[in-house]
């Protein structure tokens, strides 16, 4: 039996009080009010609503350690980046691993393995494997749909999947950026019951309206909490916080959770209300095995100093302290390496893009005067824009255009040795050397952008080396992060990662990028689910149309 005092804070009675909390055989004995000298602040442990753990760049086990020292007790994780690889195999090793440790992880089945037909994937799971996965106790709902005209469409395999989640009584998340209206309301009815993916107010509040609820994302690339925060005190019921994607330098420099707990307070926003939206709503609507500080729940909570820094001094999960003032309490079985990974090195003639042949040298001029769609990123973002430019061409190759910022990317199958695909974007920034990536939202194929044909060359061939990771620099000078799981994870610890991670950014940072997170945002570039212009492994690809356009306009 362990006594704790503090200044209770009850946030389902939306009261503080000085107090003591009772633990016992792991669960909330009791609840007193009792005078004390301590200050401290006692508060339920927070819930992470939408994680995908792999984007921390290190297994389930590492990652739980950088979550509980922000003073995370729980996350709803989606182990969709790892299925896209490894199908089922990949889902079993994030419960395995997670396993190991206290921090209680809720895994999903993925909805969308592989996310669309138009890019090659590692696996899939069908409405069989769906079905099955479902069945398990020990994955807890259906994770994100994002074939969003799938479920408008109605097609027979995305609503099998539906159907089994009802079946089972699991919840159903959604992901629908854009959505409105008539096919919102289609969405919706199909049982799909949160959105993590708003961009505007007016979206998130048509959408609450339905019935769904809203999970604010702040993550290292997509950040919307500056836009959304007000839904937290307006419809404090039907908002959820979550990181979705967070590279491991967010995690250890800025915070998890946490960090919207201070954030959402400088903002003037109700206490109790941030912490419903943290722990509170999400427990609810996943019916998740955590305590919210009552009487007969699991001893999960929180230490903090004061209610504004929020400074996190002691987690505890199930009645055990995990971390006391930065020091994690336990440690990690290093979990051997799965990866699939059958690419080969490509060479200089395979990213280069010459203009078709022709029979004379005006027609050839006037195809060279045509115009190529250009994807635009957008800083901190996933959605991307699209404009037409003439592109710079030396010796017939269309090439890298460093003084307009239209730079050659490519995407790769790493399942086989397919065509590498290309495409042109803009306001990445990059005046030398190039950057690539294994992490290429959603089937992980290879990604990479740079200001010359030899330097994006020289920077996928150490990937191919490393089986996957990232890498970052010129032709004669490279920088990686091998990441042995899956192409996706490392087994390192979290601050090795995150350093490493840091490093790279600084070198990309030093090549000319001014993205926030230039590797997160190269990252979502092939992601076929999010509008307007992306690259897939097979084509260029408009998200709003749902079909491969050419990279040559007719205006």
């Amino acid at each position: 039996m362990q006594k704790y005092q503090g200044i209770i804070v009850d946030a389902v009675s939306r009261r503080q009080f000085k107090g003591e909390i009772t633990v016992e055989n792991r669960k909330i004995l009791s609840i007193e009010e009792k005078e004390h000298e301590n200050e401290q602040y006692i508060l339920p442990g927070l819930v992470d609503a939408h994680v995908h753990i792999e984007s921390s760049m290190t297994v389930p086990s590492i990652f739980a350690r950088m979550a509980v020292a922000r003073g995370t007790v729980a996350v709803v994780s989606d182990p969709h980046e790892i299925a896209n690889v490894m199908g089922e195999e990949g889902i079993d090793y994030m419960l395995e691993d997670a396993r190991k440790v206290p921090l209680k992880a809720f895994f999903g089945v993925p909805s969308c393995v592989p996310a669309t037909p138009f890019e090659s994937a590692g696996a899939v799971l069908d409405a069989e494997a769906v079905d099955r996965l479902l069945a398990r106790e020990d994955l807890h709902y259906l994770s994100e749909m994002m074939n969003f005209p799938g479920v408008i469409l109605e097609f027979p395999d995305v609503m099998a999947k539906l159907e089994s989640a009802k079946k089972y009584g699991k919840v159903i998340d959604g992901h629908a950026p854009g959505l409105r209206g008539a096919d919102l309301q289609k969405y919706v009815c199909a049982g799909i019951s949160t959105d993590h993916e708003s961009f505007t107010y007016e979206e998130a509040v048509e959408k609450i309206n339905l019935g769904m609820k809203i999970l604010i994302r702040e993550g290292s690339s997509a950040r919307n909490f500056d836009t959304l925060y007000i839904l937290i005190d307006e419809y404090p019921e039907s908002v959820m916080l979550c990181t979705d994607d967070s590279h491991p330098d967010t995690l250890i420099y800025e915070g998890h959770i946490d960090k919207l707990l201070r954030r959402g307070q400088e903002k003037g926003l109700d206490i109790y209300n941030l912490i419903r939206a943290a722990v509170i709503n999400p427990v609810e609507h996943y019916r998740l095995n955590v305590g919210l500080l009552r009487e007969g729940d699991p001893a999960d909570f929180i230490i903090v100093d004061d209610i504004k820094s929020f400074n996190v001094l002691k987690t505890f999960i199930d009645g055990n302290c995990v971390c006391d003032n930065g020091k994690v309490l336990f440690s990690v079985e290093k979990t051997p390496a799965k990866n699939v990974f059958n690419r080969g090195k490509i060479s200089i003639g395979d990213v280069k893009l010459f203009l078709p042949a022709s029979e004379n040298n005006e027609e050839q001029m006037e195809k060279q005067m045509k115009k190529i769609r250009v994807i635009v990123a957008q800083d901190g973002e996933l959605v991307t824009g699209q404009e037409l430019a003439l592109p710079k061409i030396e010796k017939g190759n269309l090439v890298s255009d460093t003084d307009r910022d239209i730079l050659k990317m490519v995407v790769l199958s790493r399942y086989a040795d397919d065509p590498v695909q290309i495409g042109f974007i803009k306001n990445i920034g990059l005046k030398n050397g190039a950057i690539a990536s294994s992490i290429a939202h959603d089937s992980h194929n290879i990604i990479a952008v740079g200001a010359t044909d030899e330097d994006i060359v020289r920077a996928v061939n150490r990937l191919v080396e490393n089986r996957g990771g990232i890498v970052v620099g010129t032709a004669e000078n490279l920088l990686d992060l091998p990441l042995e799981v899956s192409g996706l994870m490392s087994t390192l610890d979290g601050k090795e990662v995150a350093a490493r991670y840091e490093q790279l950014n600084e070198e990309a940072r030093k090549l000319g990028t001014s993205l926030m997170s230039p590797f997160m945002t190269l990252s979502f570039m092939s992601l076929l689910v999010i509008p307007e212009l992306k690259l897939s492994d097979k084509g260029l690809f408009n998200v709003t149309k749902f079909e491969f356009v050419e990279l040559f306009a007719d205006e």
